[in-house]
């Protein structure tokens, strides 16, 4: 199988399958690389045979070459050696290569799905999320960590008893020196874990905390110079990086101290065997070979638990990503697209619901009712924190309902998987929020193949077609990050342009008008006659009254609740009274308005 292979990529996993930590999606796709991993343990165990290499050499040279004095075994000695150091570093380069591209499938296979639980964050736990990547930060560092040294260090672990035993092999004492300096790196090994797994996790949190707080202030970066808040943010921002800074220090300092005295502990336990070795010598219990050989063996045989104290950092980090990524991938299941409905066209049905805020426990919209059929408009008014925009949130599937149910011909939101039902929504919201690319690519909506015909008639309804064209390069026109390079109004009528894509079924409008004058006003209304006519639903919030002059019916909210609705005229005569929520057919022919 190939690290590579685009097929293998897309994830197969059942969706209740990651609810089973044995049977985690995380795990089964760590799976496929169990053949990798095989020929990485293969490898490793040829390396740390040939590393016996350079004990063996040395004891051959005291034992044979000096006492003989033969130069001709010499040489085949060194090239013999060199031989196997050339196979034992092409072996190593290999396993890098191999582990690298472990953690470069492990991304290849998951870094859409992380990213698709990334931008699902802030829709269950608020907004306080939505500018931390954490997801992606957590991948990356898996996959760095398994492109480092770290697990070639777990590999070559398992190889200490194999050099332990040859040092028993020489003398019991050197066996038994080197067994002793073993059992206690490892003890350094489980204390380094033990100090530092609290500290590791605090400096995880305060550096995800630092990371939201860094990004806040750029995206309000005018804010803090308008108002003068630099200098208190920037105190704030102290606060913040001290208590980084303490934990950082105090994760490095247990690291690096065991670290240390690992390092002097090793070069002393060489020291004590190359002593045994020569008192052994001296009572002629082991040739001087021996004493060479058995500290070569015996800091190789420790050499891996120091290195691994050293990565230790690491492997905690890749620990801990890969525990908050299982959690994830548990909390949102890959969707079953097998069953795909067919397109809406008929009623939008809005059945009792009441919208609570991701992230919140209060309600800010309930027991909402109505429906609506294909070629009709509702336009939603009220006063500020009435629920209108939570309502839209809701109908667009982005918030949840706590209660109730709302459809589309029939069929309830969470029915549909989320990419296919947003080709049937159009949705603009009140903070337009465009993305670095083209013109073209953000009406579009970043498809992959995008019918040109399309994209014009999407600008030509928003009324937008022929500003477009006066851009620097037309719909190849660069926008920038957030549409930085246009205006507010252009912005939102790119935005407009976008929600009337593809002409979907559904398409609800958050104070669409907000920065247009006049002639985007007048666009606005046109667009919206244009959705009546096609047979799609339109559902317009909005406090100025020229972004409702092409709506059938009118709903009144006020704290969170549904006051009023009717015909817009009734509504505009000041019927307030609430009208019982019934089906609503599409305007008759009098009443539709024409611009």
């Amino acid at each position: 199988m190939s690290l590579n292979d685009p097929e293998a990529a897309r994830p197969r996993t059942a969706p209740g399958a990651a609810s089973n930590p044995a049977l985690s999606e995380l795990t089964a796709t760590l799976a496929r690389f169990r053949g990798a991993f095989l020929a990485v343990a293969g490898f490793s165990g040829l390396i740390n045979i040939l590393m016996l290499s350079g004990s063996l050499f040395m004891l051959q040279v005291y034992d044979r070459v000096l006492p003989s004095r033969s130069v001709p075994t010499l040489v085949a000695l060194i090239i013999l050696v060199a031989v196997l150091y050339l196979f034992q570093g092409l072996l190593d380069a290999i396993r890098g290569r191999v582990l690298a591209r472990i953690g470069s499938g492990l991304d290849e296979r998951l870094g859409e799905r992380t990213y698709r639980i990334m931008s699902q964050l802030p829709l269950v736990r608020g907004r306080s999320g939505e500018a931390l990547p954490q997801p992606t930060k957590d991948l990356d560092q898996i996959g760095s960590f398994l492109a480092s040294g770290g697990p070639a260090t777990l590999f070559d672990l398992p190889w200490m008893p194999l050099y332990i035993a040859l040092c028993f092999s020489f003398h019991p004492w050197l066996g038994l020196a080197a067994l002793a300096g073993a059992g206690i790196l490892l003890a350094l090994t489980l204390m380094t874990e033990r100090r530092v797994r609290q500290p590791a996790r605090r400096l995880a949190g305060i550096a995800a905390t630092r990371s939201s707080f860094a990004q806040a202030s750029v995206r309000n970066a005018e804010v803090l110079a308008a108002m003068g808040m630099r200098s208190n943010m920037a105190m704030r921002w102290a606060e913040t990086s001290e208590q980084h800074r303490r934990e950082q220090i105090r994760t490095s300092d247990v690291t690096g101290t065991t670290g240390a005295i690992s390092r002097g502990f090793r070069m002393m336990l060489q020291s004590i065997v190359l002593a045994i070795g020569a008192l052994l010598v001296i009572y002629q219990e082991a040739t001087p070979g021996v004493i060479i050989a058995s500290s070569i063996l015996t800091a190789r045989a420790l050499a891996p638990v120091e290195l691994a104290i050293a990565h230790w950092k690491n492997f905690l980090s890749a620990r801990q990503s890969w525990k908050r990524l299982n959690e994830l991938f548990s909390q949102f299941p890959a969707e079953d697209c097998s069953m795909q409905l067919p397109p809406p066209a008929a009623e939008l049905s809005v059945e009792g619901i009441s919208v609570v805020p991701p992230g919140n426990r209060r309600v800010v919209a309930q027991e909402i009712s109505f429906s609506l059929r294909a070629g009709s408009t509702l336009g939603i008014v009220g006063p500020s924190a009435s629920g209108k925009s939570s309502l839209a949130r809701a109908l667009v599937g982005v918030w949840p309902t706590v209660r109730g149910k709302i459809r589309l011909d029939g069929a309830a939101l969470e029915q549909w998987p989320a990419d296919t039902l947003g080709r049937h929504i159009g949705y603009l919201p009140q903070d337009v929020e465009l993305f670095a690319g083209t013109v073209a690519q953000n009406i579009a909506r970043f498809d992959q193949a995008p019918a040109p015909a399309a994209i014009v008639a999407a600008a030509r309804t928003a009324g937008m077609h022929e500003a477009i064209l006066r851009l620097p390069q037309g719909y190849q026109t660069q926008i920038g990050e957030g549409g930085a390079a246009l205006s507010a109004g252009q912005r939102q009528r790119i935005g407009l342009a976008r929600a009337l894509y593809g002409d979907p079924f559904l398409i609800v409008l958050d104070e669409p008008n907000s920065n247009l004058d006049t002639e985007g006003d007048h666009a606005l209304t046109q667009a919206i006659l244009a959705v009546k006519r096609r047979g799609g639903v339109v559902v317009v919030i909005a406090h100025r009254p020229s972004a409702l002059a092409a709506v059938d019916f009118l709903m009144l909210m006020d704290g969170g609740q549904q006051q009023g609705f009717g015909t817009r005229q009734e509504i505009l005569r000041g019927a307030m009274q609430s009208v019982p929520p019934r089906t609503i057919q599409p305007a008759p022919a009098e009443e539709k308005v024409t611009g």
